[in-house]
Order: C-alpha cells, then sequence, then structure tokens
C-alpha cells in the first residue's frame, strides 16, 4: 500500500485488541479497532495479570494505571451450602501469595486502562492516528500481495496493511480465514458466567471474597467495597455448546437453582442484570496463527481458559511483542509474523497444557478432589504458616 504509514484494522475491542491498538500506535501505525458492540464493555472476572504480560504493561507504558486498579480481598472465605465459613485465608496471606510483580484486576478494569490509553492518542498527532467504531464487525476478508481488504457490517470496505483478530474465542476473523470453529475449538466441558451486582448478598462483608464448591460448580461472591460487588458461576457440563445457545437466563438457574448459600439473592440479581459474561471453556488449537496479511491475537489464536490463567496478561504480551516484531521488520510482514509467532508459542502453550491438567480440580464432584484442591489453601490459612509466607515474600502491610 502506497500511505505514509502502515495501517492496520483491529477487529475486538477487548483487552487483546486495545493491546494491539496501543502498541501499534506506539509502533507508528495507523489503527481502525472495530468492535460489534454498541459500546463499551464493563466489569467481568478478577484475572491474575503477572509475568510476561506484566513486563509489556511496562514497557508500553500502562503499568502505572493499572496498579491504581489492583485489588486484594480483606479475606477470602471458603464456605458451607449453609453459609458457615469451612476456612477463611487473610488478605495480608493473599498479597504475600500473589507475589512482588504481580496484580489482581477485573477484566473490565484492565479495558478501562486500555481504552483510556488509546483513545488519549488523537488522530494526527503522534505517530499515528487510532480510531474506534462500534456497533460494527467483520464480514468479509480479501487479501492480495500489497494489502487486506475488510468488509464490514456497515457497507465500508477497509484497505490495510495488516488485520488482527483479536475477536475472541469465537472469532469471526479466524472463521472468515482460519475456517469452523469446530476444527480448532477445544471443550473443557465447563461454562463461565459472570455479572456485577447491584447489591451486596446478606451475610457477605463488604471487601470480602466468598465462594462454594458443590457438585461440580462454584460460585464466587467477589465483593471489592460497599457498593461493588461481582458473581462468578463456573460449573461442569458434557454440552457446553447447547447450554451456550440456551444462554445464562436458562442455564444458570438450572445449574444453581438448588445450590443454597446466596444463590437465590444472586440469581434473583441476574434478572436484572445489564451486560452477563457467559461462555463455554475452551482453548483455541491452530498451527499458525497468522495466514498473508492476517493474525489472530488472544483468545481468537489461543484461549489459554481461566483454569490456567493469565490469558489477559498473555494477549497483552502478545500485542507487545507484535508491535516488537513489526519494528523490526518494517518491510517484511511475513519474517515479522513467524517470529512473532515463535517468540510466544511457547508461553501460550504451556499455559493451555497447565489448563487441561488442572481443570478437574476447578469444580471437583467428590470430597477428596475438593480436599486436594483446598488443601494449599488450608495451609496458608493456618495462622503460623500464614506469617511464614508474610515474611518470606516480604509483602507485609
Amino acid at each position: 500500500m502506497s500511505t505514509n504509514r502502515p495501517r492496520a484494522v483491529v477487529i475486538g475491542a477487548g483487552i487483546a485488541g486495545l493491546s494491539a491498538a496501543l502498541r501499534l500506535h506506539q509502533a507508528g501505525w495507523d489503527v481502525l479497532v472495530v468492535e460489534r458492540t454498541p459500546s463499551r464493555r464493563s466489569g467481568g472476572y478478577a484475572v491474575a495479570f503477572a509475568g510476561v504480560g506484566y513486563d509489556a504493561a511496562e514497557r508500553m507504558g500502562i503499568l502505572p494505571e493499572l496498579a491504581k486498579r489492583h485489588i486484594t480481598p480483606d479475606r477470602m472465605d471458603y464456605v458451607r451450602p449453609d453459609g458457615r465459613t469451612r476456612f477463611s485465608v487473610p488478605g495480608r496471606t493473599v498479597r504475600a501469595l500473589v507475589g512482588e510483580r504481580s496484580l489482581n484486576l477485573l477484566r473490565g478494569d484492565v479495558e478501562d486502562v486500555l481504552y483510556r490509553a488509546v483513545t488519549a492518542q488523537a488522530p494526527g498527532q503522534g505517530s499515528g492516528a487510532v480510531e474506534i467504531r462500534f456497533g460494527t464487525s467483520i464480514a468479509r476478508v480479501e487479501q492480495d500481495p500489497d494489502g487486506v481488504d475488510v468488509t464490514l457490517s456497515d457497507g465500508t470496505v477497509e484497505r490495510a496493511d495488516l488485520l488482527v483478530g483479536a475477536d475472541g474465542l469465537h472469532s469471526a476473523t479466524r472463521r472468515l480465514v482460519f475456517g469452523p470453529e469446530d476444527d480448532v475449538r477445544l471443550d473443557l466441558n465447563h461454562m463461565a458466567g459472570v455479572f456485577a451486582l447491584d447489591t451486596l448478598p446478606a451475610g457477605i462483608e463488604p471487601g470480602v471474597t466468598a465462594s462454594l464448591t458443590d457438585t461440580g460448580r462454584t460460585l464466587a461472591v467477589v465483593s471489592l467495597g460497599a457498593d461493588r460487588a461481582v458473581a462468578f458461576f463456573g460449573y461442569r457440563t458434557e454440552r457446553p455448546m447447547d447450554e451456550l445457545a440456551e444462554g445464562p437466563q436458562v442455564a444458570l438457574p438450572r445449574a444453581y437453582g438448588d445450590m443454597g448459600w446466596v444463590v437465590p439473592s444472586v440469581l434473583d440479581q441476574l434478572t436484572r442484570a445489564g451486560s452477563v459474561y457467559f461462555d463455554t471453556i475452551s482453548q483455541i488449537v491452530v498451527d499458525r496463527w497468522s495466514r498473508g496479511r492476517v493474525v489472530l491475537l488472544g483468545d481468537a489464536a489461543w484461549c489459554v481458559t481461566l483454569f490456567a490463567g493469565y490469558g489477559s496478561a498473555l494477549a497483552v504480551a502478545g500485542a507487545d511483542a507484535l508491535g516488537a516484531a513489526l519494528e523490526r521488520h518494517p518491510d517484511d510482514l511475513p519474517v515479522a509474523l513467524r517470529e512473532w509467532d515463535a517468540e510466544i508459542r511457547p508461553e501460550a502453550e504451556r499455559k493451555q497444557k497447565l489448563g487441561r491438567q488442572i481443570k478437574g480440580l476447578y469444580a471437583p464432584t467428590d470430597r477428596f478432589s475438593l480436599w486436594v484442591r483446598d488443601l494449599p489453601l488450608r495451609l496458608a490459612s493456618w495462622r503460623p504458616v500464614s506469617a511464614l509466607l508474610q515474611r518470606r515474600l516480604q509483602l507485609l502491610s
């Protein structure tokens, strides 16, 4: 393409897409971000942000703002169906277990920091321009040696040097360029649902995270203070795509209706929740993350799942590495994409393998598996062990 600056179209305004937009802007690219939802999403479950993602956020200049959103509970309570506490882990110990170069963040807060960073780059200023177009989706992709034409749902055709598919587990970009989702999706036979609560259920203290695991299902209520709380559901199923098709308003009450504890209060709030995340827990297994001038990023490329954790961190790290590879090879896109793939793939596949290995401990169906899962946390809740962890990790607060 004969333009003053290279141009990218990024599909998806989640963590991966916004990270790509920011990093490509920093590398001197013009960027159009296309998001199918009519407005920004909010909330989401808590994520661990560390390792390669933490380092990437530091390089990209967003770490200070992310650190301001860091959350740690005053206490983590593990309860019985009648609401009585099985054991508790104090907040000081939780902070010790997190580690020094690590953050606990809500997905929505990560997106907010990235969105603010991206939109601060006004068109025509700096080394590139960034535009975000909501309520628009990808419809068609055509490539030639000089560029890629992206047809959007509003009828426009955007010409670019690079198309980044960062549109999540059920990526339309991946389907259009790489083929059917069924060919690359590996279901782990679990579902996850998350939504913000407008009222903290009775019996849960502000600032406390409380959870109950019972017969293959887990419900956690994460309270971030008097006026901010999130409910997180995770449960086993042998029919994940059927559950997804039914939607959270049907599937969650059926899976949790007899669980007890604060479930009736939480499910009542589900009926009036403005935004609900509900999806299968699945991985994407693709031997190459790029084809021509199209590259996949984040959950669209690998989706390590919440079993392994660090999916958000890996999305940011992947975007940072992509920008760096394009900077190293500004005139050789194939080489840049091959180097990027080779750099990120070992970490992504390692996390995927971990997710498959530990999925059985996520929502155990028998008492022994639950005991095994909880043993490290039970030990951490014991005062002598808690004090030892705090001293060793030097994170007393």
